[in-house]
């Protein structure tokens, strides 16, 4: 079903800064004979919220953990291309040395530490931090704020809490760490869609005010161009179309094969021969 709500408001403009994320040309073997992505090149600006989109299947997540190097504990391979933060190259870097420099990523699935409780989960996030304990309470309140439902949940164990509110604590954990970028994956996966609402406005909220840039891998088009600046769209490992979110949302392509609504009217994908889509991307 076509979701009706309005758009962000005009606050939701393409940020015009600095380029903080640079991906050129990359690809993707696995176990040095699968090829995954195929030549995906993409940029996230300083303050951005920036939408990776696709079916299953498509690269997205592979995307993201290329940037966070990932990739090898899956037996996955960047073998071209190059990937820039800030404009140094980060390929060599470590997951732990990309967290000290402000990039983390928030699996896919949520992976909350199930036996902790949901402040134990939150202080993970800060494991790294040299800045003090003063400073640590303060972004454990600043996320409190953000997430009220895991102030009230801090005594739970993380594995006897919702989808909703586990996902919640991924993020809150990210936050810990005082990142400048998240990498989300997934985030609407198993919710309900008044969660996913309320967790995509939160992800906008931490944006405007906190500063932090996103780069989000998600399946549902519909709420992700509503709440992002700008978007990709992945299709088996290439990036097909790219554009402001807006300019994606009107686009009759995106409108038909992605939010189920073509210009005579709604149409079920399967009704449309994949030849016809195909032959579209690449004209």
């Amino acid at each position: 079903m076509l979701d009706t709500a309005p758009a962000p408001d005009a606050k939701a403009t393409e940020p015009q800064g600095e380029t903080l994320l640079e991906v050129n040309n990359i690809e993707v073997i696995y176990n040095h004979v699968i090829l995954v992505l195929k030549g995906v090149s993409l940029a996230v600006p300083k303050g951005g919220i920036t939408a990776l989109l696709g079916g299953n299947g498509a690269g997205k997540s592979t995307t993201l953990k290329s940037i966070s190097n990932l990739l090898r504990s899956e037996r996955g391979d960047v073998t071209k291309g190059s990937i820039l933060y800030k404009g140094e190259r980060i390929q060599e870097l470590t997951p732990a040395e990309l967290v000290n420099r402000g990039v983390i990523q928030v699996m896919e699935g949520r992976h909350c530490f199930e036996h902790l409780t949901v402040e134990e989960n939150l202080l993970t996030g800060s494991y790294t931090r040299r800045d003090g304990s003063r400073a640590i309470k303060d972004d454990l309140e600043m996320v409190y704020n953000y997430f009220p439902r895991l102030r009230e949940r801090r005594g739970s164990q993380a594995g006897y809490t919702s989808g909703g509110e586990q996902q919640m604590c991924a993020i809150g954990r990210a936050m810990m760490a005082r990142p400048e970028m998240i990498l989300l994956d997934e985030p609407s996966m198993g919710l309900a869609p008044q969660l996913v609402e309320e967790i995509f406005g939160i992800v906008k909220s931490l944006n405007e005010e906190q500063g932090v840039s996103f780069l989000l891998a998600e399946q549902n088009t519909n709420v992700a161009l509503r709440f992002a600046h700008y978007g990709y769209i992945l299709e088996s490992g290439r990036v097909v179309m790219d554009g402001p979110a807006k300019e994606l949302r009107e686009n009759p392509d995106v409108k038909e094969f992605y939010l189920g609504m073509g210009d005579e009217g709604r149409k079920s994908f399967r009704d449309v021969r994949s030849y016809r889509r195909r032959k579209r991307w690449l004209s």
